[in-house]
């Protein structure tokens, strides 16, 4: 029978990047893009929250979760712009990465903390979107060791 460890350490297989996006001001909306930098002292190059605490450099969602916040809100879809997180991802569950450095890319990243929804989101996402984004509101990440992060790139844990 596999110990809790073993269990912890068994993903299916890497997860990928599906979608970026930065916000080159406070308020504004994120723009797509398809590759960014990742830079230990400043987070992603050219978003608004780079030079500040490093314990939200980046911020991730899962693609399941954004399903499941369309799903509340009786939409096919919601645009991964609209919730204001960096980057999205598919294939790989994020918090099973809690405990754990991770790479995203070249970039190597440490999960901080639950990204929380806020108000915006009632107004990005229209009535009820706080309440569906609790809960699946993604991840906050620091960036351990800088590199270019782009679409299609691979999300899994490093080794142990």
């Amino acid at each position: 029978m596999p110990t809790l460890r073993e269990l912890q350490d068994s993903f299916s297989g890497p997860g990928r990047v599906v979608w970026i996006g930065l916000r080159g001001k406070r308020r504004a909306p994120p723009e797509a893009v398809e590759a960014v930098r990742a830079d230990p002292a400043d987070g992603l190059i050219g978003d608004h929250y780079s030079g500040r605490s490093g314990k939200r450099h980046v911020t991730l969602i899962d693609a399941a979760h954004l399903a499941a916040v369309a799903g509340y809100l009786g939409r096919e879809s919601v645009d991964p712009g609209l919730v204001r997180r960096n980057i999205v991802v598919a294939g790989i569950n994020l918090l099973a990465l809690r405990e754990r450095p991770f790479r995203v890319g070249e970039a190597l990243l440490e999960l901080t903390d639950l990204c929380h929804p806020c108000s915006r989101m009632e107004e990005n996402l229209g009535p009820g979107g706080y309440n569906a984004m609790r809960g699946h509101g993604g991840v906050c990440a620091r960036v351990l060791e800088g590199g270019w992060i782009r679409v299609g790139d691979p999300v899994e844990p490093e080794p142990r």
